[in-house]
């Protein structure tokens, strides 16, 4: 499906380059690469810093209540999703919803690159649904530019409250820069796309090149032309953002918020105070961390991000924890832990419930209508 939002030529297109598969020697030093980074990072990496008794027993120490709170507030999270899908794909039912995004998200939590493997997912069970390429395409197009955009302007949106709050640190506000830099050139170039044909087709036709290079390095034979569909992709996004730019940026905010409101409400729960980490440093730490997750070494950013959100936090509270440094590093990896188990770890297993219900009910299934002709 990446292909065909992106614009890359189809089959029987001029100038189409027959795909070809990947060497499997690739392929398996893929998947051991992200063996060793899971293995380095929860059996050397986060024992390191706590053992996982002392987490279990941070853990064990939550209250009824609290667990209570951190199950909403991951079913909000949850929702969140399935409503953004229902905002960018018109007459899409709650329940097609959630079906489509729990399985695409367990099958990007498995699979190396299955970030790409997912969107091809996703995108089979809409034609199956009855929905049109178009409708479709421009979905995940649009869908993905809002949360690539939402991800780098976290780290902008967490510096400044970070600064206001008095608790900056070199670290975060590097992190923070560097996403800044990132999202002014993204904003430059889809304000470009947006503006004029011209600077559509070429810059759709200069990222095609590049993606075109960068597949060569990798052992890819496909040619990626991606000019025209820039264009195509321009006029067909004006009007779905005019129509529906409030709900589309509404979800796309709240999603992401609340799944911040799990991370934080796993720290307090695990007695990690406001006074040692402030809802802004974990904020900067968030955002952090959902840029890591946009790297395709292992599925979800697993063990990678872990590290990440553990090791930053720490170092945000340092000199401020009220107990010793052990409880603290334990306290602080328990939250991480429980976070990524409710919001990574149960996806999966929610995931493979969804994939069974989309196989075995044939109710929504319908035919695909026939691509619109493009003027």
């Amino acid at each position: 499906m990446t292909d065909d939002v992106l614009g890359a030529p189809g089959e029987g297109e001029p100038g189409a380059a027959a795909p070809k598969h990947r060497s499997p020697v690739w392929r398996v030093a893929q998947i051991l690469l992200a063996v060793a980074v899971v293995a380095i990072s929860f059996f050397y990496a986060i024992p390191k810093i706590a053992s996982y008794s002392e987490v279990w027993t941070e853990v064990k120490a939550m209250t009824p209540l609290e667990i209570g709170f951190l199950l909403a507030a991951t079913a909000l999270n949850l929702v969140t999703y399935w409503w953004a899908n229902m905002v960018s794909i018109p007459n899409l039912g709650l329940w097609q919803a959630a079906v489509n995004n729990q399985t695409s998200t367990t099958v990007a939590n498995t699979m190396p690159g299955g970030g790409y493997i997912s969107i091809a997912v996703s995108y089979e069970m809409y034609r199956a649904w009855g929905f049109s390429k178009t409708d479709v395409g421009l979905s995940v197009a649009v869908t993905s530019v809002l949360n690539i955009f939402a991800k780098l302007a976290l780290p902008a949106i967490a510096l400044l409250l970070i600064i206001l709050s008095g608790r900056a640190s070199g670290s975060l506000v590097g992190a923070s820069i560097v996403g800044i830099v990132i999202l002014s050139a993204a904003v430059v170039l889809f304000g470009l796309v947006m503006w004029k044909k011209r600077f559509a087709r070429a810059i759709g036709s200069g990222l095609g090149r590049a993606a075109t290079w960068v597949a060569r390095r990798f052992r890819g034979s496909r040619t990626f032309d991606w000019g025209e569909a820039a264009v195509r992709f321009r006029r067909n996004t004006i009007d779905f953002l005019v129509e529906r730019w409030f709900w589309l940026t509404s979800t796309t905010i709240v999603s992401h918020l609340s799944l911040y409101l799990v991370l934080l409400l796993a720290l307090r729960s695990v007695g990690v105070s406001d006074a040692e980490v402030n809802w802004a440093q974990v904020l900067g730490v968030f955002a952090f961390g959902r840029l890591l997750t946009a790297l395709p070494i292992t599925p979800g950013g697993l063990g990678i991000v872990e590290v990440a959100y553990i090791g930053g936090l720490i170092l945000a509270g340092r000199g401020h924890a009220d107990v010793p440094a052990d409880v603290f590093h334990a306290q602080v990896t328990a939250a991480v832990l429980v976070f990524r188990a409710l919001t990574y770890g149960i996806q999966i297993p929610l995931g493979a419930l969804t994939y069974v219900i989309w196989r075995t009910n044939t109710s929504w299934r319908k035919p695909s209508p026939a691509a619109a002709p493009i003027p």
